[in-house]
């Protein structure tokens, strides 16, 4: 005798004595490292009571040194207590129902994987927008807004010499900047990257290798005398790839300083970064894979270099409840997601794209 199904569960078994047998393990999916609590400063954690307030962050007033010779008058400058601010912009939410029928049939606890599932997209979509803040564009994955410049300031300007995207001109890395890159294209086109191949003597002039943009980078940072000690960058996986390419000995751990992929983490040191590989980081078009050691400007990825104490992040709220759905046998599991993000230094980060050659 066959029992008859209720209507709406024709996912369930089919109501007769099946000999179906569901197993007990789950096959859980991937995850992305985020990497964006290991590189922001986390010290405006809880100063912030609701969407839309503001952290007003004092700046280091700068003083002036003055010669002196006796018998002159010294006059005392007045001290400018300028100021900027972080504020509670961004929100994300998750929400799903379990139905009571549903939850007596699974033979494994499935709201607590659609809840841990849930924090992770949460994660990683915090992961994704704070990263393109950081490198000055937009995410394509982020509520499907396509991916551009990001040309919203975010409370006032830590530097009122910075862009609409926070960061200094001087700071972003492009084809230009590689003397050794002869062909010609506009300046502002992305920088082909190739590796330099063990026993080559020279690189071609069409291309830059990957150490040469991190040396850059690194470069850039200490003639604006950014403390070398908590200096990170951020890569993506074409970029690690030619890396790998060009020294594959950078990442064994009996020669260089290899810590695997923890929250990311692919490299303690080189050139003096903690380097990171991230999917999360921005890609304009068809993204950094675009081969071609020509004019680029409408396909390339991007990477970002940066100090601890440049960036500050502030999370309010970040909590998971559940109630009863009010018109139906369910739970209903509910999360919300409020932060900011503020560039407090931007001399301390220091983005370029590029493209593979």
């Amino acid at each position: 005798m066959a029992f008859q199904k209720a209507a709406g569960y024709g996912n369930l078994p089919n109501g007769n004595f099946s000999s179906v047998i569901y197993s007990k393990k789950t096959q859980n999916a991937f995850r992305k490292a985020t990497v964006v609590g290991d590189i922001t400063n986390s010290d405006y954690f809880g100063q912030i009571a609701g969407q839309g307030d503001t952290v007003k962050i004092i700046k280091e007033p700068e003083i002036s040194v003055s010669p002196y010779a006796r018998g002159t008058t010294v006059t005392a400058q007045d001290l400018d207590d300028t100021d900027f601010s972080l504020v509670i912009s961004e929100a994300n939410y998750f929400a799903f129902k379990m139905d009571d029928v549903e939850e007596s049939m699974q033979h494994v606890n499935f709201m607590q994987l659609a809840t841990d599932r849930a924090a992770y997209r949460l994660a990683d979509q915090y992961d994704q927008e704070v990263l393109g803040y950081l490198s000055g564009y937009k995410q394509s994955a982020l509520h499907a807004s396509a991916d551009g410049l990001n040309t919203t300031v975010n409370g006032t300007k830590a530097v009122t010499t910075a862009g609409s995207n926070e960061l200094l001109a001087s700071m972003q890395l492009k084809k230009s900047d590689f003397g050794n890159i002869t062909t010609s294209s506009a300046g502002d086109h992305s920088i082909p990257l190739a590796a330099r191949l063990p026993g080559a003597t020279a690189l071609s002039t069409a291309v830059a290798s990957p150490a040469m943009v991190v040396a850059r980078m690194a470069r850039l940072l200490d003639q604006q005398q950014v403390d070398t000690q908590g200096r990170w960058i951020v890569v993506d996986p074409v970029f690690m790839e030619i890396l790998r390419d060009e020294d594959s000995r950078l990442f064994n751990s009996d020669f260089g300083e290899s810590g695997g992929l923890r929250n990311g983490l692919a490299l303690k040191n080189f050139h003096g970064f903690r380097v990171y590989s991230s999917s999360n980081l921005p890609a304009v078009g068809t993204g950094a894979g675009t081969t071609g050691s020509g004019n680029q400007n409408a396909n390339f990825g991007v990477l970002v270099a940066g100090h601890d104490s440049a960036v500050a992040t502030a999370e309010q709220i970040n909590k998971t409840e559940t109630y009863r759905d009010p018109d139906s046998f369910a739970d209903i599991v509910r999360g919300l997601q409020l932060y900011g993000r503020k560039i407090l230094r931007p001399e301390g980060i220091v983005t370029a794209k590029y493209n593979a050659a």
